[in-house]
């Protein structure tokens, strides 16, 4: 599948794939001052530069990079971003800083990695009632641990 990228600013990379089976492609930090500071604790929303044009039945899902996760304590702060096929601005990581020392993005650093995934679309109607299931209500740890 072709997407088609747009780049809104000098500087913006195209996604790249770490490898021939990547699932992701990786998203890179366009930031026109040259670096941001996250603080501990803290959320700094971090530009690619980049546009999409993500086909209709498929969403753009932006996800951690796991490296980047596990060394340095940066993730997306919504976990998973969504980006809709009829979304063309500019993608924006919420990157969050998880560890206890203040961390340094960087022009160009990848900061996450984009999945395009399809979805079936649904609509929601109100019911008195639901099928039973074996389950039923049963919440957390109701099916063993």
């Amino acid at each position: 599948m072709k997407i088609q990228i747009k780049k809104l600013r000098p500087g913006a990379q195209l996604p790249t794939a770490g490898s021939a089976g990547s699932a992701g492609s990786d998203l890179y930090a366009c930031i026109e001052a040259g670096e941001a500071l996250i603080p501990p604790g803290e959320t700094v929303m971090v530009g690619t530069g980049i546009a999409a044009a993500v086909p209709e039945g498929y969403f753009g899902a932006v996800f951690a990079r796991s490296g980047l996760a596990s060394k340095q304590g940066l993730r997306p702060a919504n976990c998973v971003g969504v980006c809709d096929s009829d979304y063309r601005g500019e993608y924006i990581v919420a990157l969050h800083n998880d560890s206890l020392s203040p961390r340094v993005v960087r022009d160009g650093d990848r900061i996450a990695q984009l999945v395009v995934l399809p979805f079936v679309p649904a609509e929601f109607e109100e019911a008195d009632t639901l099928p039973e299931t074996r389950r039923g209500a049963g919440g957390f740890g109701s099916t063993g641990e």
